[in-house]
């Protein structure tokens, strides 16, 4: 165990902690990932690891086959360092390879199956894998591209292959046609045949890895939008399990989360799957997550803690459905991944205590940079449109954008953060590296998120967006996110999102794009009403110059508004 040392800096938010639960300091496992779970399972032997479809496995019972697997892999000839893509949805072979390939020293590689084929050879490639565990139904992706990388052994994985008798025989009658037809070789084998290889293997599996040493490649656009390999440490995943685990004190032994968001997703990997599982919480699997099931899934589950983005929690909200469903289950919402309002944050906050919860939806930030949450609002303690305050051992300061000059409290500048959870660094790309991880004054590393924000004397942070989303029209600046706050307060505004679009004159102005409410159509009177109200809400230079109704809006695999492509729509046109 070590205790990991800062240096002393003022930090207003510390007399917010629960000074019974926080500390400003923690002591973090000095170990690897699967060695910090190997910690739960010799407490928690019998408690539920994970449930997937209504079947259980404890931690006992997740530890041996985490073991059984990592023999398979070593018997495969994968060796320490070496890396090992996960193209899977949220299933227990996925969370079991994940901690196998890390018990055998090697990197896990982390893609969503729905990417498109070039992104997989790009990731392939990017990460130099040389082994690949890949969802059945997207195997044609990968054999039209495989000949191109230096992968040379593939397991096909299936949503089913952990499902009782009964439901694998319907999830195999529900997939015919779905999946295609694979040619099975010794280098291209099922999840079944692949354990078939660690039964005979005595030889030596398990490699002794510390905190510092590389354990996860993530996916995120970087500051300049193009895919980056994220490199994190033991640390970085550590750290933040432990952090999650002080700040959300519900995230404890026996209690449940709703696992909906991806594991290829810092947010679904790092807060939803290793720090309930470092906790001794019950995890459930759900791999094929959609918002229209939302409200069923929890009446089916009855989880205690939910991790979601803002989207998803505005539609369990807004669901004129919802008067039939008790939430009382529900202990703790917490949100991530884009801004969250306090108007919608008050809307979902009230529409829990409605239906029988006395929980209240957190609001948090971080990046895929910093693992996944650096910030969050604590119980009974929000103020305003904030994102809460930094977890302990995690230092944030804004400065001057295109500097390291720290800027006054209440000035807006870039979000840096500084900790135990701030990545390696990207992979193969040496200047993003020396333009996002900075040696400050202090001699600490800082993290330039590109965001735009700001602190207060108390150190609650604020954000504004990303600096690359700011609209600069005839020399103001103007935030999208603040104007779309505004616009989904008007009662019949669904959801909306603000970009910039070229102007002959003014260079960009603000174009916003509009979902209404189910019943409400688009007409004249409807924009008329909606511009009068942003009329009276907004400077006269933020306003939108353009309105577009629509029925819906282009989403990210996790969720997000895809606002980039609005924009390169409307760059094109």
């Amino acid at each position: 165990m070590k205790k990991l040392k800062l240096n002393k800096k003022e930090r207003p938010w510390v007399k917010y902690y629960n000074k019974d639960r926080i500390k400003p300091n923690l002591t973090y496992s000095n170990t690897s990932m699967v060695g910090y779970l190997l910690e739960a399972v010799s407490r928690f032997p019998e408690y539920i690891a994970y449930e997937y479809y209504g079947k259980t496995c404890t931690y006992r019972e997740l530890y041996e086959k985490i073991r059984n697997t990592a023999k398979c892999l070593r018997a495969q000839g994968v060796k320490d360092g070496d890396k090992v893509t996960i193209c899977m949805p949220n299933t227990p072979e996925a969370i079991i390879m994940f901690y196998a390939i890390n018990m055998v020293g090697a990197i896990a590689s982390m893609i969503h199956p729905l990417s498109a084929e070039n992104e997989i050879e790009l990731y392939l490639n990017e990460s130099e894998s040389t082994f690949l565990f890949v969802l059945d139904m997207v195997y044609d992706k990968v054999h039209n591209i495989i000949d191109n990388t230096k992968v040379k052994k593939i397991v096909i994985g299936s949503v089913g292959d952990n499902l009782k008798t009964i439901k694998k025989i319907l999830y195999k009658y529900k997939s015919h046609g779905k999946i295609p037809k694979i040619e099975l070789t010794d280098d291209i084998m099922t999840w079944k045949e692949f354990l078939n290889y660690g039964y005979d293997y005595d030889g030596e599996y398990a490699s002794l890895k510390g905190p510092n040493d590389p354990a996860v490649i993530l996916y995120s656009g970087g500051t300049s939008g193009e895919p980056k390999g994220i490199l994190l440490s033991n640390l970085n995943l550590n750290s933040l399990a432990l952090q999650c685990h002080k700040m959300i004190d519900i995230a404890n032994e026996g209690t449940s989360i709703l696992s909906i968001l991806p594991i290829f997703h810092g947010f679904g990997l790092g807060v939803c799957i290793h720090t309930p599982l470092c906790c001794g919480m019950k995890v459930i699997l759900v791999p094929d997550f959609s918002p229209k099931k939302f409200l069923s899934e929890i009446k089916k589950y009855q989880p205690n803690l939910i991790c979601g983005v803002p989207s998803l929690f505005e539609t369990l909200a807004k669901n004129t459905k919802i008067g039939r469903h008790d939430l009382a289950c529900i202990k703790c919402l917490v949100s991530g991944g884009d801004f969250m309002s306090g108007d919608l944050k008050r809307l979902i906050d009230d529409c829990l205590h409605e239906h029988g919860s006395d929980a209240e939806i957190l609001v948090g930030y971080g990046l895929t940079e910093s693992t996944a949450a650096t910030c969050v609002s604590l119980r009974g303690m929000y103020k305003d449109n904030s994102i809460g305050v930094p977890f302990p051992d995690t230092d944030y300061k804004i400065v001057a954008i295109g500097t390291n000059e720290e800027v006054p409290y209440g000035t807006d500048g870039e979000i840096c953060i500084s900790g135990p959870t701030v990545m390696m660094g990207y992979i193969n790309n040496i200047n993003e590296n020396l333009k996002v991880l900075r040696e400050h004054q202090d001699k600490k590393i800082w993290l330039h998120t590109g965001d735009i924000g700001y602190m207060d004397a108390d150190g609650f942070v604020f954000f504004r967006q990303r600096i690359k989303r700011m609209i600069v029209s005839n020399g103001y600046n103007l935030y999208p996110t603040y104007i779309e706050n505004v616009l989904n307060t008007y009662p019949d505004v669904l959801t909306s999102v603000v970009i910039g679009v070229p102007h002959p004159k003014k260079v960009q102005v603000a174009k916003a794009y509009i979902v209404l409410k189910d019943g409400i159509k688009p007409s004249k009177e409807i924009e008329k009403k909606i511009r009068h109200h942003c009329e009276i809400n907004l400077a006269k230079y933020s306003l939108p110059y353009e309105y577009e109704f629509r029925e819906s809006l282009p989403k990210t695999l996790i969720g997000k508004i895809a606002y980039r492509k609005l924009e390169n729509k409307n760059t094109k046109d």
